[in-house]
């Protein structure tokens, strides 16, 4: 029965850990630019090297 409330409390402590680093991550933003990675496939990169002529 003892096992049972240590498991308890090792995964409350864990989902703290987590809950936590999640809300860290939005209030440093980030999760701010959600549209540019969805259109970013769709337009070349400016400064690609071309293939050089021997």
């Amino acid at each position: 029965m003892t096992i049972i409330y240590i498991l308890i409390a090792i995964s409350l402590t864990v989902a703290i850990i987590f809950l936590s680093s999640f809300l860290w991550a939005v209030k440093s933003g980030q999760y701010e630019d959600d549209y540019t990675p969805s259109v970013r496939i769709l337009f070349e990169e400016e400064n690609e090297e071309k293939p050089r002529k021997s």
